[in-house]
């Protein structure tokens, strides 16, 4: 890991020596598996996973206490998905039973989380995920809600929040409420736009109208029927849940073909900095979820840094804009460790498990807690706000908060402006 470490390091080793227990007798190592998207075309959601991980090892140097009474030598071991549900599923699987690892963590997207998670609940081994709406991650498993799951365990946000926080944004506009839907043919977009349990039932229900033209596959070199349609329709608000290389190839090809929506609410594409600069112009006034900034009002249980503290370092070390998933990469390690400190029994995962079903931890992303903060045992809610791109001072694109009728803690920059 070749990162400029050491404004991190510092205060997370700083951190992490404040909470520990008296030193007892050094016991065995503990393994934690990683598994996220560091490249292909979910990369963006991967790329401060390293910075983060490189400073929760130098955490670990000294070993952490436990709930048992020992200190245990921590090791992380981090896989790539490449970005593809199989692979995803086949690095599980080699950490399970090639590394043994004790506790698996696992990020971004269901096409990474299902699989991974699906792979430790067949072999018992206790799973942390977060950064995909719980429904594709609970549903998409076939969860039931009478029972949940057994091993297996979600933070992060659902589609009741994406769709509140997304209408929220619309009705702070003049529209006609006609609303232009693309949703591929993954966990996601089968989630978002499922006639039931997604986006259509909901803005019926709300005056809007939905037009779908049906599901694309991801990579798609044509979004020619979709634009059509939306233009047949008279479409003002275009929304969905798309990766970043489809979100330009739709958003250039709708210029070419004269379609100009007053806003565009899109979920995954519009959350990264590099990708929305790579828009250019056409990135200008485009509006997302924000899951994480630096204004958010949390702090780190491992190291007692706010949310301005993390991103102010990251940006010092990688010279890189800051992107939402730093926060929920760092709240993993502090779901583990918060876990692990309160482990009678770290040698046996069903003492893992234990743990993890009573988490009650507050993070850099908010309070996690299970059985207590979600619709089912194994998920809990996080918060979730609006934000749009506009053009920055220091850097091309600034996302900045302009809603948060879903979250009033978190503070508002500015207000919600057409499309030019």
């Amino acid at each position: 890991m070749s990162i400029n470490r050491r404004h991190f390091v510092q205060a997370t080793a700083a951190g992490a020596a404040a909470i520990s227990w008296p030193v007892l007798a050094q016991s065995r190592s503990i393994k934690l598996g990683f598994v996220s998207p560091q490249t292909g075309p979910l990369a963006p959601f991967g790329e401060a996973d390293r910075w983060v991980i490189a400073g929760i090892t130098e955490a670990f140097k000294g070993g952490l206490d436990v709930g048992s009474g020992r200190r245990l030598n921590v090791q992380v071991v981090v896989k790539d998905s490449q970005s593809n549900p199989n692979r995803a599923g086949e690095v599980a699987n080699d950490l399970i039973l090639k590394d043994r690892v004790d506790l698996m963590l696992v990020s971004s997207t269901p096409e990474t989380t299902n699989p991974v998670s699906d792979a430790c609940e067949l072999n018992e081994v206790p799973c942390i995920s977060t950064v995909a709406p719980w429904q594709p991650w609970f549903f998409g498993r076939k969860g039931d809600p009478a029972k949940g799951f057994n091993w297996t365990y979600h933070f992060f946000w659902g589609l009741e929040d994406v769709i509140a926080v997304f209408t929220n944004l619309w009705n702070s506009v003049p529209t006609n409420k006609k609303v232009g839907g693309l949703f591929p043919n993954d966990g996601d977009g089968n989630a978002w736009g499922d006639p039931k349990l997604g986006f259509p039932p909901v803005l019926s229900k709300m005056g809007y109208t939905l037009t779908d033209p049906g599901r694309y596959q991801n990579l798609t070199q044509t979004f020619a029927s979709h634009i059509a349609a939306f233009k047949r329709d008279n479409t003002e608000i275009i929304t969905g849940v798309v990766i970043p290389p489809d979100m330009k190839t739709f958003l250039t090809q709708a210029r070419q073909q004269a379609l100009r929506p007053k806003v565009i609410s899109v979920g995954k594409a519009l959350l990264f900095p590099g990708a929305v600069e790579a828009l250019g112009e056409l990135g200008d006034g485009l509006s997302t979820e924000v899951w994480w900034t630096p204004s958010h009002p949390y702090k780190s249980s491992i190291n007692g840094l706010s949310a301005r503290q993390v991103a102010d370092r990251y940006e010092a070390d990688t010279k890189k804009q800051w992107t939402q998933p730093i926060g929920f990469s760092h709240a993993l390690f502090e779901v583990a460790v918060d876990v692990l400190k309160r482990t009678q029994d770290p040698s046996k995962r069903e003492s893992l498990r234990a743990a993890l079903a009573a988490t009650n931890v507050n993070t850099l992303v908010g309070p996690v807690k299970f059985g207590g903060q979600g619709p089912f045992k194994n998920v809990s809610k996080t918060p979730l706000v609006g934000g749009q791109w506009v053009k920055g001072r220091s850097t091309p694109y600034e996302l900045v908060v302009v809603n948060n009728e879903t979250a009033k803690d978190i503070p508002v920059g500015g207000q919600l402006k057409l499309m030019s």
